[in-house]
């Protein structure tokens, strides 16, 4: 029998570090939020691939997912559990090359693994943020990244790319910061979160809201096994079902008991059933519930138009080649919302194409159909690096 897991997966300081490097920042006045709280001393973990040259043109800026965090290339190793997360598209000779990049990828503000998040020490009295963590938007997580590329030295980025959650960074780089990004790969996202998308956010978070071990909040002194893990597990349950299509879980699963026994039992499992238990048991061994909380959040409030007034006002302020990558069979990321993207700014008369990646997988094919992936973005780099 497995161990008990204990209250959240979080990085904590003391954990092995990895290949994790730390930034610090509003140490001197606090940093001001979109939702009107204040963070001050702030961290944010990140790492890096290949060398910046001495032009400072090679600057890869990689975004990630939801449940992400800055390993997108490497080994397991103390300090990474799992290898990197996309693996098949950064690495020598790939898309993004870390043989001709210099690749950087930053755990989002509010994450769990180094960056500060809701399990990270409150800088007042050294115990975790838990519910007085406040609000982020994915706009907050881009200005701290700003912030972190004035650190290194980065005054433009060659690309920023990003594929779900990523891509919502990625595209709000390039309109809050036109003048740093040369240009923007946007994969399976959009400009801003439909109503369906937020549903799904909602529902994901009431699970955790009425898991009672979620305790408002503050539940990380609370013994293995004690944190609110059955709400995050049935939250991402719910996702996963959304990451992938009917076909796929069809072809792999059918109608196959995992549980076998005599005549039918309520609780008796079909493998689909298993396959959610495994990803969400999976889960709550590496990530932390208010992170997911939080940044599920973040978003549901993503809407490129907010202040900006309407989509083509918003998206006029690009200067940069985008291109879009959509997934004809995401049903969480549709590709029209792709689509809708590369129109609109096509219309403005401004360099966009879209690309649709042919898989069945739907919206994780961004991290599996890789070939199709990288297809579509090494030439782009390339085209981009020559101009």
């Amino acid at each position: 029998m497995r161990e008990a897991p204990p209250p959240t997966a979080a990085w904590q300081p003391g954990d092995p570090v990895g290949h994790r490097q730390f930034f610090r920042m509003a140490v001197d006045r606090p940093l001001a939020l979109d939702g009107g709280g204040r963070l001050r001393d702030v961290t944010l973990a990140y790492e890096t691939w290949g060398e910046l040259n001495a032009a400072g043109t090679n600057a890869v800026l990689v975004c990630h997912a939801w449940t992400g965090d800055s390993h997108v290339y490497g080994s397991i190793g103390n300090g990474h559990p799992s290898s990197g997360w996309w693996e098949g598209v950064v690495g020598p000779g790939l898309s993004i090359d870390i043989d001709r990049h210099f690749v950087v990828c930053v755990n989002v503000l509010g994450g769990c693994q180094g960056s500060t998040g809701p399990a990270s020490p409150h800088p007042d009295d050294g115990r975790p943020y838990g519910s007085r963590f406040p609000v982020i938007t994915v706009r907050d997580m881009v200005r701290t990244e700003a912030s972190f590329a004035n650190h290194l030295g980065i005054e433009r980025w060659l690309s920023v790319i990003g594929g779900s959650m990523g891509g919502m960074q990625a595209l709000e780089w390039g309109i809050t910061y036109p003048h740093r990004v040369a240009s923007l790969v946007l994969v399976a996202t959009c400009a801003q979160a439909s109503a369906q998308q937020i549903a799904l956010g909602a529902v994901g978070r009431r699970a955790i809201r009425l898991d009672p071990n979620w305790r408002g909040g503050d539940y990380y002194d609370a013994e293995p096994g004690g944190g609110p893990h059955e709400g995050l597990i049935v939250a991402r349950q719910l996702a996963q079902i959304m990451f992938r299509t009917d076909d796929v879980f069809t072809s792999r699963f059918g109608r196959e008991f995992a549980d076998r026994q005599e005549g039918f039992g309520l609780w008796q499992r079909f493998e689909v059933e298993r396959y959610l238990d495994h990803h969400g048991d999976k889960l709550v061994r590496r990530f932390d519930a208010n992170s997911y909380l939080l940044i599920s959040k973040a978003m549901d409030l993503h809407d490129v138009k907010r202040g900006r007034g309407d989509l083509k006002a918003a998206l006029s302020r690009l200067t940069m080649p985008v291109r879009t990558i959509g997934i004809w069979s995401d049903v969480l990321y549709p590709s029209y919302q792709q689509r809708e993207i590369t129109e609109t700014l096509v219309s403005l008369g401004l360099r966009s194409d879209y690309v649709e990646i042919d898989s069945a997988q739907g919206h994780d094919a961004f991290l599996i159909d890789t070939d199709q992936v990288n297809a579509a973005i090494g030439p782009f780099l390339d085209q981009v690096a020559k101009q």
